[in-house]
């Protein structure tokens, strides 16, 4: 049976469910009216779900269909709409350098997500993509290094990849595949540092579906604001993307690269270019990401909230730097005298604009101090708002291992129902172009959705 890319923008006649009434309606599969399960309908649906890895439903209803799966792609892109032809002139330019990429347990299928081709040598080629791709499912925390990774190249072809490096704590992952000369790296040292004197920067979104191979592009600007992912050092753009491009690039309508994609129903948050650029260092050099922990949650202070601001000003009116979110208790940093509140102008004399310079300047440091077996002892220059106070500390930084701190969540697959628009957690449906399949009421004729394929 086809994914289709349909144009409903409700579930049923009539409008959407409120919660109120959805909360007085008992689970379909509890109905006394349910139908009964159809064994024919049963062993297809059988057939098509569980080697994707999709649950199965619990029930048979006309209307019930299939959410946040790995083949819904990106919004269409309108071919007279001179921004969209940028666009698509800017997907093309990168598109050999393009894959995507599944991990398999056995014949069922774990997960999918987009990659670029970073580096090559005359043997082999490098795909930066996301760790998601080879995380145990009952435990996020590890690797199952037991999955097989295929991968589908721009020209359709599947060829195997094996898994080189990963790192949890940023949930990147580098995998190898055997080189082939029509494909070239991505050049993403071309990069621009993502921060707050490009506000209006209007970017680029791409990834690639597995099971169609077909490129995807979706635009939008950079946005000052948290996501809810654990990552601090993430970033966020107004570009919607699906779960198939999750390990996408995002560049710039210059050709720049900006960072790697993730998924989130807040935002599309991403790796700025320049920390993937020091991870993949370090992969090199150490063989993993050296992240030291100073016990800090760190913010962008134009994320802060006007309050914070007007009392940051009203001390420091031309004040500039790194909010402090959190101190972890008995860490480096309360150790130095640090708190809540505290705005961080300097680290090691580097005036600091963005939260992500500050990790940057840190993965910096590592590279130089761990190579020589120095300790970590970080310069930082601090103003505290309330006291219309400033001074400077050292945070003695220590080097553990930080793969656990970070979830990495993404949207799950299920099934919902015509009286069932809405859950606990929020809309389960996305007014969007293209939303995921719609399946079909056992009574209709299958052959017809075939033929109705775009």
């Amino acid at each position: 049976m086809p994914w289709k890319n349909q144009e409903p923008t409700s579930i049923c006649e009539g409008g959407s469910t409120s919660k109120r009434a959805k909360a007085s309606s008992p689970r379909n599969s509890d109905r006394e009216d349910s139908p009964p399960r159809r064994d024919g309908f049963t062993r297809m649906m059988r057939r098509r779900m569980r080697p994707r890895g999709y649950p199965m439903p619990d029930g048979v209803y006309g209307g019930m269909r299939l959410v946040n799966t790995f083949e819904l792609c990106f919004k269409e892109l309108d071919g007279y709409n001179e921004d969209h032809t940028k666009i698509k002139l800017l997907a093309l330019s990168v598109s050999q350098s393009i894959v995507s990429l599944a991990s398999f347990k056995g014949k069922t299928r774990q997960f999918t997500c987009t990659g670029t081709i970073v580096g090559r040598t005359p043997s082999s080629m490098s795909i930066l993509t996301s760790a998601s791709l080879v995380r145990c499912t009952n435990d996020e925390t590890e690797i199952d290094d037991k999955l097989k990774i295929k991968v589908r190249l721009p020209n359709g072809k599947i060829v195997p990849g094996k898994l080189w490096k990963y790192d949890l704590y940023y949930n990147i992952a580098v995998v190898n595949m055997k080189a082939f000369p029509e494909f070239r790296a991505a050049d993403i040292h071309n990069q621009v540092e993502a921060n707050a004197k490009l506000p209006q920067s209007k970017l680029v979104a791409i990834g690639r579906a597995f099971e169609s191979g077909e490129l995807m592009a979706t635009a939008g600007t950079l946005l000052y604001k948290t996501t809810k992912l654990d990552c601090q050092e993430l970033m966020t753009s107004s570009c919607y993307i699906t779960k198939a491009g999750i390990g996408g690039p995002l560049i710039g309508y210059g050709g720049n690269f900006f960072g790697m994609n993730f998924c989130s129903d807040d935002g599309t948050p991403f790796l700025p270019a320049s920390l993937l650029s020091k991870c993949l260092k370090h992969f090199d050099t150490f063989g993993r990401v050296v992240q030291p922990w100073l016990g800090l949650r760190i913010g962008s202070l134009q994320a802060q909230k006007l309050g914070t601001r007007v009392e940051l000003h009203d001390s420091f009116p031309d004040a500039h730097g790194i909010y402090v979110e959190r101190v972890f208790d008995g860490s480096p940093a309360a150790n130095s005298g640090m708190k809540v509140g505290d705005v961080i102008t300097k680290l090691d004399e580097v005036p600091l604009f963005s939260a992500q310079e500050f990790h940057k300047l840190v993965l910096d440091k590592t590279e130089s101090t761990t190579q020589h077996g120095d300790v970590m002892p970080f310069e930082v220059s601090v103003l505290r708002p309330g006291n219309s106070f400033d001074f400077c500390a050292t945070i003695n930084a220590e080097v553990i291992d930080m793969s656990k701190q970070n979830r990495w969540p993404v949207p799950k697959t299920k099934w919902i129902y015509p009286d069932n628009e809405y859950d606990d957690e929020g809309p389960l449906v996305r007014k969007c172009s293209r939303p995921d399949y719609r399946y079909p009421s056992p009574d209709e004729d299958e052959s017809t959705q075939d033929c109705d394929e775009e």
